[in-house]
């Protein structure tokens, strides 16, 4: 069916509530937006210039996920001496030659319903949850995952131990977006709806929250979501792990305190070419 149609039967499935779980129709409707989801046809989120953050949410696209949920019968799912029991609506993806996705053996998972574009590099341990889009050229690293709905843009570098936080629950709320050409350094943690711009960096270790405030020691700002927005970093932005003094209560650092300090993103500087110097062997690697 057209996308439109689409949309209205996702709709009202999901309207339908518990009483869904008994109408064959409702399990083609969310059948097909599964496969239209790992097609790259429709997404969770999608980019808008007409956006406050460029990117608009597709909630009746994520009412559909949560409608697989619904519908899904746990199913064992055991194979090579391992056993897993999850809902049937989202078995493990499997993937040949000619999707052009390169899924490096050793414990990688990737759930029915995620977008993995051709040309991107899955190495062992990974895991990419339903809703998510990994678009072309992208490295998802080892023990990195991708939440549920997460949007990762084209030759994004996760490096080891990434956590792309998934934001399914509540419908209207963002994802945490990675934009084309950015870098996320490993043990790094991005929650919460953070919007990282195209080629903004972050050193490892990092860690953004709708909570976290953000100090672009370049521009003399502090960077905060709001009521209205997330957390955004800026195109091209090198964000590094620091710290702030405490400067009230027993944390203060005078003679009766501790001397405390919390932690504190940093802008550091925006990418030039020398940063750039620091990715050329993630290109000698796909």
């Amino acid at each position: 069916m057209e996308i439109l149609q689409l949309q209205q039967a996702i709709e009202t499935h999901f309207a339908a509530g518990a009483a869904a779980q008994a109408d064959p129709a409702a399990m083609a409707a969310f059948l097909e937006l599964r496969d239209a989801l790992e097609k790259g046809l429709v997404r969770s989120a999608s980019p808008d210039p007409q956006s406050t953050t460029g990117w608009r949410v597709n909630a009746w696209v994520k009412k559909g996920i949560l409608l697989g949920f619904r519908l899904g019968a746990l199913h064992d799912l055991a194979g090579a001496g391992l056993s897993f029991v999850d809902k049937h609506t989202y078995p493990v993806r499997l993937f040949t030659a000619e999707d052009g996705v390169r899924v490096v053996p050793g414990g990688s998972s990737i759930r029915a319903g995620a977008y993995v574009a051709r040309g991107v590099v899955c190495m062992p341990p990974m895991y990419i949850n339903a809703g998510a889009w990994v678009d072309e050229g992208t490295m998802v690293d080892s023990h990195a995952l991708v939440g549920s709905c997460a949007q990762i843009g084209k030759r994004v570098h996760l490096s080891a131990a990434a956590q792309i936080g998934g934001v399914l629950e509540p419908i209207n709320a963002s994802p945490v977006i990675i934009e084309d050409d950015a870098m996320v350094g490993g043990n790094c943690g991005v929650y919460e709806g953070t919007i990282v711009r195209s080629g903004a960096v972050l050193a490892p270790g990092t860690i953004l929250t709708r909570g976290t405030p953000v100090f672009d020691l370049v521009k003399g700002e502090t960077l905060r979501a709001t009521t209205e927005l997330p957390l955004i970093i800026p195109e091209k932005a090198v964000v590094v792990p620091g710290s702030r003094a405490v400067g009230s209560g027993k944390g203060h650092p005078n003679s009766a305190g501790w001397g405390l300090s919390l932690y504190a993103p940093v802008i550091v500087k925006y990418r030039d070419e020398k940063t750039d110097l620091s990715t050329t062997l993630e290109d000698l690697l796909r």
